[in-house]
């Protein structure tokens, strides 16, 4: 390196020419060079060629300089986020309300609904398998069927879902399958994620198998069976170190997270990093709370001047001073008694926007709007508090459909053999049941996940009306982007006019109140009910 230097040096004529009496006395080489200073020069060059956010120096110091695998990562800090997640959800306010709305935005009042979508031959859908699967599965998602302990709906399983997901960072069901469940012969068993130990792993298995944070892979990466701690050693199946474990087939999990890191194999708690705000907020709140009391609590001292303190015998029988102030009142202190009042300045303005620039972070960090989270539309325009709605809203959409992935879909596919096995009946034929043997054909469907009202009516259905007008969006687009079945609104709207129509209302007033023109079409049997023979039986 020495000579590729005095090189470069020769070859640009920029030799150091520099008198004796200018250079300070070093230890070098025959050459003149100093190792140390050589060597120091070039590191200050290699600093000067870093980026700013990658230089470590007493600003960043403390932050990481490498990367830590995604299992380590996973390892070392899941559970301590996991249970101070937890704590924060019943200790917080804001805490709980992001819980909440997380419950409300994403699962809702009425949950997310099934849509059947299967097809006849010429593409048209067959309505009478459509309602019939549509009706069994709201049937089975009561809370005696759906949970194997009958104690919650599909739609408040949902809510735990999400709510394991947000506190623990991901969610574990167990699908049960027997023939003594129910009728269907299949139920859901919520278990606690942190069954599953994340602390244990083991890197080599027989047949290329290993565990990681307490799941057992094959050698693609696969999960194949899922370990959960029992304290019963009589029903382990896997026992190592004293510690007992129930193996449950990866077949048999449901298990849905966000993926964070590449390669993350267990969820982290959504608020992940607003735990810390959370906690110093709660903190500055509370001594804040403290203070405005005792500055509520205005007082003083009694002080006498030197020498002028009464002489009292008995320390027993020595009361306190009081001072009673009563409005355009003095009172007069004996002589040589002097009063110091203590007036606390707290609370002062500072606490307002304190609180307020935490709150937005968290926010940010939760991804829900300041106004939402806070529960604050002061100083709040139309525009501003529209444009944070429809912000947060694309953000429920995506968890939305996050759960529609991880739970939902998979529900299905395992639920609908089963249901078919057992027969779905069809409702306009007593006695028929849809044919097993079409099993791909009624796979087909679309969720209808909660939708929310217009944030600006009037200008939200013109351009609805204008996008249809202009064939940019269907009637079944706006329909579902309002949280509507599109069959059930047109059915609805059917029997709405043909109701009208025998309560003796003229057609064409009927017509003009609808809001449409209506030609009456003879009613043909669809080629559904032709075709589906059905099990009779």
């Amino acid at each position: 390196m020495f000579d590729f230097l005095k090189r470069q040096r020769r070859e640009t004529g920029q030799v150091a020419t520099q008198s004796t009496e200018s250079v300070e006395p070093t230890i070098g080489d025959a050459s003149g060079n100093d190792p140390g200073r050589m060597a120091a020069r070039i590191s200050r060059a290699q600093k000067r060629s870093l980026l700013a956010q990658a230089q470590s120096d007493r600003l960043s110091s403390d932050m990481p300089t490498m990367p830590v695998p995604t299992d380590d990562f996973i390892s070392r800090n899941q559970r301590s986020l996991v249970a101070r997640s937890r704590h924060l959800l019943l200790t917080n306010d804001y805490a709980r309300g992001f819980l909440r709305q997380a419950r409300q935005n994403i699962v809702g009042h009425q949950g997310i609904g099934l849509q059947a979508q299967a097809r006849d031959r010429d593409g048209s859908l067959d309505d009478a398998a459509n309602d019939a699967i549509e009706a069994d599965w709201r049937r089975w998602s009561g809370r005696e069927h759906c949970d194997i302990s009958g104690r919650r709906s599909l739609r408040q399983l949902c809510n735990r879902a999400v709510e394991d997901a947000a506190a623990n960072g991901e969610f574990m069901f167990r699908v049960v399958i027997g023939r003594n469940v129910n009728a269907w012969g299949i139920a859901l068993q919520v278990l606690d994620p942190q069954r599953c130990p994340v602390d244990y792993s083991v890197d080599r298995l027989s047949g290329g198998r290993f565990i990681r944070h307490g799941i057992e892979y094959n050698r693609n990466g696969r999960a194949i069976h899922y370990l959960f701690s029992t304290l019963d050693p009589s029903e382990s199946d896997y026992t190592v170190g004293g510690r007992h474990f129930v193996k449950v087939p990866a077949s048999e999990m449901l298990h849905g997270f966000l993926e964070d890191l590449v390669g993350q194999r267990r969820g982290l708690p959504w608020m992940v990093t607003a735990v810390m705000r959370m906690r110093h907020l709660d903190g500055f709140e509370q001594s804040a709370l403290v203070n405005a009391r005792i500055g509520a609590a205005k007082g003083g001292f009694f002080e006498w001047d030197e020498g002028r303190a009464p002489d009292r015998d008995d320390e027993a029988d020595e009361e306190p001073l009081y001072l009673d102030a009563e409005p355009g009142s003095f009172q007069e202190l004996p002589e040589g008694l002097r009063f110091k009042g203590w007036e606390p300045q707290f609370p002062n303005g500072e606490l307002a926007p304190f609180s307020k620039q935490m709150l937005r972070g968290i926010a940010t960090g939760l991804g829900v709007s300041y106004n939402t989270l806070a529960n604050d539309l002061e100083h709040v325009s139309f525009s501003s508090i529209r444009q944070g709605t429809l912000n947060e809203r694309e953000h429920w959409k995506d968890l939305q459909e996050w759960l529609i992935e991880s739970l939902m879909d998979p529900l299905f596919d395992l639920w609908l053999p089963r249901a078919l096995l057992k027969g779905i009946p069809l409702p306009l034929r007593p006695g028929a049941t849809l044919r097993p043997d079409r099993l791909e054909k009624y796979r087909e469907r679309v969720w209808q996940p909660r939708r929310w009202d217009w944030v600006d009516p009037d200008k939200d259905s013109k351009t609805a009306e204008r996008d249809m007008r202009n064939k940019v969006r269907s009637p079944s687009q706006v329909i579902r982007e309002r949280g509507g079945d599109p069959r059930s609104v047109w059915r609805q709207y059917a029997a709405d006019r043909q109701a009208m129509l025998d309560a003796g209302i003229p057609e064409h007033i009927v017509d003009a109140e609808m809001g449409s023109s209506h030609q009456s079409r003879p009613s043909q049997p669809s080629q559904s009910e032709s075709e589906e023979s059905g099990n009779e039986g």
